[in-house]
């Protein structure tokens, strides 16, 4: 069913007598039925009921950090994730460093545009959370909250300016995200590091293919895992198919670093 750029409100019928604003809310808060697992929160995330009108889909209470990307492929549009501040805190202090809400947020906005039929367009990006809802302009928007033991935690708005088919959302999600537990299913960047050096500008500028860097490391010994910049485990580099993997021997405390 393909939507119009302009605006639909609850209420409004097409000429065959259908309402277009509630297919598209309900493919929307099935979309986002699916990411919830991957939106952080103390206790288990329950959609509100969603709204074209902001005073109808009350924002967190305080919001700390809002999110935006734009939808592309098969659907067109934008995509708003708000959050409440205990999460931008919990965020703000993993044990591997902070995590910017953009970086932490990606998995769940990335769902919600593959289940809508489409893609999220480039890495999304932080915005003010005043007048944060401004950049739904222009579309059949849809605004999810998602309650935790009844209070709005998270906030989910999407507006639709295509979309060539409608259709049936829903589904279960693949299960909630609990308290650390919070952040169990937020993505973070793990590096193996078999060495590092120092080297003058000049070393740099002058190496070229075939020349051989030192590292400060002995050959044989262990590897290191780091998550986010912070070394978590050390291991041996082994062969997985035709990949390069670490097999874990070392689990490092924070004792020990």
């Amino acid at each position: 069913m393909p939507f119009s750029a302009s605006p639909l409100v609850p209420g409004q019928q097409d000429a065959s007598g259908a309402e277009p604003w509630q297919q598209a809310a309900d493919l929307v808060t099935g979309a986002v039925h699916e990411a919830l697992a991957q939106i952080p929160s103390v206790e288990p995330l329950e959609l509100g009921q969603p709204s074209a009108e902001e005073t109808e889909a009350p924002l967190p209470e305080p919001s700390a950090a809002a999110v935006t990307g734009y939808l592309g492929g098969a659907v067109e549009g934008k995509i708003l994730l708000v959050i409440g501040q205990d999460l931008a805190d919990a965020l703000g202090s993993t044990p591997f460093g902070a995590l910017e809400p953009a970086q932490a947020l990606k998995p769940a906005l990335e769902t919600v545009a593959d289940r809508l039929g489409g893609r999220l367009d480039g890495a999304p990006t932080a915005i003010g959370v005043e007048g944060c809802l401004d950049v739904l302009a222009g579309g059949t928007r849809v605004l999810v909250p998602l309650l935790a033991g009844g209070t709005v935690t998270s906030f989910v708005g999407v507006s639709l300016t295509s979309l060539p088919e409608a259709q049936a959302g829903g589904g279960s999600p693949a299960g909630n995200a609990w308290g650390i537990d919070m952040l169990r299913d937020v993505e973070m960047e793990v590096t193996c590091e078999l060495g590092r050096t120092r080297m003058t500008v000049r070393q740099l500028l002058a190496l070229a293919p075939g020349d051989v860097v030192e590292l400060d490391r002995l050959a044989g010994a262990p590897a290191d895992l780091l998550v986010n910049g912070t070394l978590l485990a050390r291991g041996e580099v082994v062969v997985v198919d035709e990949s390069f993997g670490l097999r874990i021997t070392e689990i490092v405390t924070g004792n020990d670093t």
